[in-house]
């Protein structure tokens, strides 16, 4: 089974396109799946259909590209990083995502809980939801780099987060200050480098532990089979 693209319409009337993957099995809630700074790569659809056969309802929201928009054909496209990074600072890294993020949370909200989940610029979008956003229930950030950037931001909802312990891009220091300020979060530490969920950075034995923690957070928040 497969998901397809369809259209959200965000409530500032934003129109996105997203993947939508319906659930294989009794229904565990909706799942908003948030993208790394690539989009809605194969990889990220690849994990919602994943996820779906789970029984999970997937939703993945492009968070920066217009709706008419292909989703991109590669994991990896190194010489549109510059341009790509260059959509993240515009958005405040995350800030101005999060209406397409509720309009996720909106379209699988009628039946069940909602959970989310990001990667790198989607892990510090989904702290940020977690904070800001209404409808969810728990929230898993892998790796989100920006997450520092917004610190001073208290989750609503039980959330945890994923960092490798040689992450180039995120010092361990960063992640110091991130469990400081919220010693009550759960802020799991891998030894594994960025993207270790990905294929760019794949570090299996994390991405598979990681991967169970966010999933026991999820049934323990709601997610047990068969609920409506």
């Amino acid at each position: 089974m497969t998901g397809e693209p369809i259209i959200l319409t965000a409530a500032n009337g934003e129109r996105l396109a997203a993947y939508h993957a319906p659930p294989g099995e009794a229904r565990r809630g909706g799942l908003v799946i948030l993208h790394a700074i690539w989009g809605v790569t194969p990889h990220i659809r690849a994990l919602s259909d994943e996820l779906a056969a789970e029984g999970y309802e997937v939703i993945a929201p492009s968070l920066l590209d217009p709706a008419d928009a292909p989703f991109p054909a590669l994991d990896l496209d190194p010489p549109r990083l510059e341009a790509r990074m260059a959509l993240g600072e515009a958005s405040g890294w995350g800030v101005a995502a999060l209406p397409r993020v509720q309009a996720a949370i909106d379209a699988l909200a009628s039946a069940g809980p909602v959970f989310a989940m990001g990667f790198c610029f989607g892990g510090t979008v989904a702290w940020l939801a977690a904070a800001r956003c209404a409808g969810l229930t728990a929230v898993s950030c892998f790796y989100g780099g920006d997450i520092i950037r917004h610190v001073a931001e208290t989750p609503k909802v039980p959330t945890i987060l994923h960092f490798g312990k040689t992450d180039p891009l995120i010092p361990l220091t960063d992640v110091a200050a991130i469990e400081a300020a919220h010693p009550d979060l759960p802020i799991w530490r891998y030894d594994a480098g960025h993207a270790f969920v990905a294929p760019s950075g794949h570090h299996p034995d994390s991405a598979r532990l990681a991967m169970l923690r966010t999933l026991q957070l999820f049934q323990r928040s709601g997610g047990a089979k068969g609920e409506a």
